[in-house]
């Protein structure tokens, strides 16, 4: 489990975020929502212990992360971020492999190499893996970053065929994707989005993310966030959240709810 709790963080005299309390379940995709500049990224940074807010508390199966390290927090917590520079002709694998080192000492073990060529097939980048990281498209470097980022989460005793760990963790592991879809094409994303459904669903996994595309917040999340000039003003199931009241007022548009059978609804927006 993960709870804010009284949140805010501020920049000079303006809050970004204000007074935030919410808890995040395990096992369920969180997505997080709102308008440019609600202060969707900030959250992000604060939950994941990327920032630091002036006031209340950020909880890990209630313990205040502000107390852990961050070379401890790396072991269970990752986060994906908009754009991950490489400055150096790194090829994927190492790249891939750089989501390992919380893991080990100076080099990498046999399951650190297990593991990099599981998260390497699940993103379909193996075609890359000799591949120096800076000739690659935006787009395939965001995978890369996908795989580069479950690396860090992936179980070491993994169970490819299910997707289960073989043996229960000691604590959750927290996933952290700030606009996650950047670069990717249509396909990609929905591809992204079905794999980190399927990650979130594991029962000791808590999966926080940011997207802005309402139709794929609508379709994948199991949870949304709808946040707005800092402060929360829903959370709940997508049926319950995406209301054409509460479109209207925190994205100034209007919309169209159309059905799909077996697929929920579709918002179109005039």
């Amino acid at each position: 489990m993960l709870e804010a709790k009284n949140i805010t963080f501020r920049v000079g005299s303006r809050d970004l975020i204000s007074d935030v309390n919410i808890s995040f379940a395990p096992g369920k995709l969180h997505l997080v929502i709102g308008p440019n500049g609600a202060g969707k990224s900030t959250l992000i940074k604060v939950l994941s212990g990327l920032l630091h807010p002036q006031a209340g508390r950020v909880e890990y199966e209630g313990s205040d992360i502000s107390k852990s390290s961050v070379a401890e927090l790396a072991k269970y917590r990752a986060v994906l971020s908009q754009a991950v520079e490489v400055a150096f002709p790194l090829s994927v694998r190492e790249v891939v492999m750089m989501g390992r080192s919380p893991h080990f000492g100076g080099r990498p073990g046999p399951v650190d190499e297990r593991i990099a060529d599981e998260v390497m097939t699940f993103f379909e980048v193996t075609e890359f893996i000799e591949r120096n990281y800076q000739t690659l498209s935006g787009g395939e470097r965001q995978r890369v970053n996908f795989a580069r980022v479950l690396a860090q989460l992936w179980p070491a005793h993994h169970n490819v065929a299910t997707g289960d760990a073989a043996e229960p963790p000691s604590h959750c592991r927290y996933l952290f994707l700030d606009e996650p879809l950047t670069f990717l094409d249509i396909r990609h994303q929905i591809e992204f989005m079905k794999k980190v459904r399927d990650f979130a669903a594991a029962p000791d996994v808590v999966t926080v993310g940011v997207v802005h595309d309402l139709n794929l917040a609508a379709r994948f999340a199991d949870n949304i966030v709808v946040l707005d000039e800092g402060k929360i003003v829903a959370s709940g199931p997508p049926a319950d959240v995406l209301t054409a009241e509460l479109v209207r007022s925190v994205f100034a548009v209007e919309p169209t709810f159309v059905p799909f059978e077996g697929a929920g609804v579709h918002i179109v927006f005039d």
